[in-house]
């Protein structure tokens, strides 16, 4: 396969709040399409999509986790839903923008909550990221002060983070590498009622 014939990834959101239209204005912004999800019909929210721009393309939920990487934007406790429109993840990238504050700590047998989320998505590389900034600062341009927006990623497997980094690239934000679930996704996680230390910590990064 040459360069030019390079598969292309698609991607997809699922879960349409405040944080799934954010990251949706990132790639309409950039000209990426991407497909977004909810476990409702896609003609209730297609007028916020199209309100977003032409990229947003409302679909199934079973037609959205087709997609190569898909971004995990729905609450905490929905992400189980969301893993078993598949009966296998293999092949596939997820992005766990979820939050588990107040989710107590023995709910998810004492694990980073990242790696929580990872075994119920069977055969699938899970990367933390995109879930350290509010909505309405993760939707802005993260062109900023002539750098770009942060955004922290941990995880696992260094093939899938990489993936993430240059998609992250791709969108505009400066890429920040953390290391594995079990350390960097500490730093960038809920637990219990407490926040990680890099919750919330607006960065810029200039080259």
């Amino acid at each position: 396969m040459s360069k030019s014939e390079k598969k292309v990834a698609s991607y997809a959101i699922i879960g349409f709040g405040k944080i799934g239209q954010a990251i949706a204005k990132a790639f309409a912004r950039n000209g990426i399409k991407v497909s977004v999800a909810t476990t409702r019909d896609p003609e209730s929210f297609a007028s916020d999509a199209a309100a977003i721009g032409p990229e947003i393309i409302p679909k199934t939920l079973a037609e959205a986790v087709k997609a190569d990487i898909v971004f995990l934007a729905v609450r905490f406790e929905s992400h189980t839903d969301v893993a078993k429109a598949l009966p296998n993840w293999q092949g596939k990238t997820i992005v766990d923008v979820t939050n588990a504050y107040g989710v107590p700590i023995e709910q998810m047998g004492g694990q980073p909550s990242a790696r929580f989320v990872a075994q119920a998505f069977n055969g699938g590389k899970l990367v933390k990221g995109f879930n350290h900034l509010g909505a309405a600062i993760l939707g802005e341009d993260p062109a900023v002060h002539g750098g770009r927006r942060v955004v922290f990623l941990a995880g696992d497997d260094d093939g899938a983070v990489a993936e993430i980094a240059a998609l992250a690239e791709n969108l505009g934000f400066a890429p920040v590498k953390l290391g594995g679930l079990s350390e960097g996704g500490l730093l960038v996680q809920a637990h219990g009622n407490t926040w990680g230390k890099l919750i919330f910590q607006d960065l810029v990064k200039f080259n």
